[in-house]
């Protein structure tokens, strides 16, 4: 299980972390390829490398079609190339949302993000969230960069999300309708629950924007978690301050054992009166909520009765949301949970190419040495449909490209686990 651990130093705005995010690995083609299958304005993105105070970090440049200059309101960790200005309602937005293509989980978590946003902006303005128009997070750049961040958490396979207190600034700022205090009425309002930082800093530090994120994604806040640490992104803001103007991104994962053990919760339970749809539906749910694995067994219950046996494996930081999962989506009266050991391989992720196109394969590591491997199956299903060849030969194709990549000496310790 991924990890992000978000650093919030000078605050936090959508545009730092997802310059942050790319900095850490995530894919930039990725990325732009799902946000151009939106229903939005003509873009380009690029990334350049900053310096702040003296840390190298990532800045993120976004034009947006062919008029560069809006009245957007920008926080001072922000960027200040404006862009267009484009007024969308809340429900416009999530809607537009979950009628794409774009990955379950991006689709949940970019509206989850909106809708923290919107009760926010709703209750500021005295309207209903849907009625909500966004002058600010409605402008094309800001749906990019929201929906961006849920693409890189995404393609970095992030399941859980930590942060640390926030800094907001301090002072005055001019908005449309006049002078505002820091943090913007929006911003403090999602900003409820959260933990602050002091930091003695004139203007605005987290936007609303990135105080959605925080509202909507993050599981914990306070200190580093106890995980481990295996790669450190910065995504750079525009201004400059006595202090590095940056968000400290962390990819992390849970220390396993030195031979490879680890601990895991088994969560149980019997049911009888579901349907195979609602199973389906079940397992859907509890995969999002951060199960490991999940599967059905068939048995007899009491009286003779066939039933089901929902069986799940849990890391210890999603047990609490896949055990409310069970007992909200299913007709069972209580779940039973034991603690085991497992002894699992390394894996890493390696992309081969094929006659077709490339195809990313899995691989299963102990130490230096690959023991097995497989194709990802999305990608030979996505090659094989593209090229029209059938599924079998493009599977076995990635097969044998991968076999003859291993042979030839790639040195796993190059590969990202």
């Amino acid at each position: 299980m991924k990890a992000l651990y978000l650093d919030c130093i000078s605050g936090i705005a959508g545009d730092m972390t997802l310059a942050a995010l790319i900095d850490l690995g995530a894919d930039l083609s990725y990325i732009e390829e799902h946000l151009r299958a939106l229903p939005i304005d003509p873009f380009t993105m690029h990334i350049d490398p900053v310096d702040k105070r003296g840390i190298s970090a990532k800045k993120l440049r976004l034009h947006i079609g062919e008029h560069p200059h809006s009245h957007r309101h920008e926080p001072d960790g922000g960027r200040h190339d404006h862009h267009r200005h484009s007024h969308r309602k809340a429900a416009d937005i999530i809607r537009m949302i979950e009628g794409s293509g774009l990955p379950e989980r991006v689709k949940q978590r970019s509206a989850a993000v909106f809708q923290a946003i919107a009760k926010a902006e709703g209750k500021i303005h005295g309207v209903t969230p849907e009625e909500v128009h966004f002058h600010e997070v409605g402008a094309m750049d800001s749906i990019i960069d929201t929906i961006g961040v849920c693409l890189a958490l995404e393609n970095l396979e992030i399941e859980e999300i930590y942060a640390s207190p926030v800094p907001t600034g301090q002072g005055k700022m001019k908005m449309a309708h006049g002078l505002y205090p820091i943090p913007a009425p929006a911003t403090a309002e999602l900003l409820i629950g959260i933990p602050l930082a002091e930091l003695n800093a004139a203007g605005e530090l987290t936007t609303p924007t990135g105080a959605g994120i925080l509202k909507a994604l993050v599981k914990k806040f306070g200190g580093l978690p106890p995980l481990t640490i295996e790669k450190v992104g910065y995504g750079a803001g525009t201004k400059d301050f006595a202090h590095p103007n940056v968000l400290r991104a962390l990819l992390m994962q849970p220390k396993p054992d030195l031979d490879g053990q680890e601990s895991i919760f088994v969560v149980e339970a019997q049911l009888d009166d579901m349907t195979g749809e609602a199973l389906g539906y079940t397992m859907e749910r509890l995969f999002e909520s951060g199960a490991a694995d999940v599967f059905y067994t068939p048995i007899y219950m009491k009286k003779n009765r066939p039933g089901t046996l929902i069986t799940v494996l849990v890391p210890d930081a999603s047990l609490q949301r896949c055990e409310d999962v069970l007992l909200r989506e299913t007709a069972t009266l209580g779940v039973r949970r034991t603690k085991w050991m497992r002894r699992i391989l390394d894996r890493a992720f390696m992309t081969i190419e094929t006659p077709y196109g490339p195809v990313r394969i899995k691989l299963a590591i102990r130490g230096d040495q690959v023991l097995h491997f497989s194709p990802e199956y999305e990608d030979v299903a996505k090659t094989a449909k593209q090229s029209g060849v059938p599924f079998q030969e493009m599977y076995q194709l990635a097969v044998s490209a991968g076999a003859d990549h291993i042979q030839a000496g790639a040195c796993t310790r190059s590969l990202q686990l």
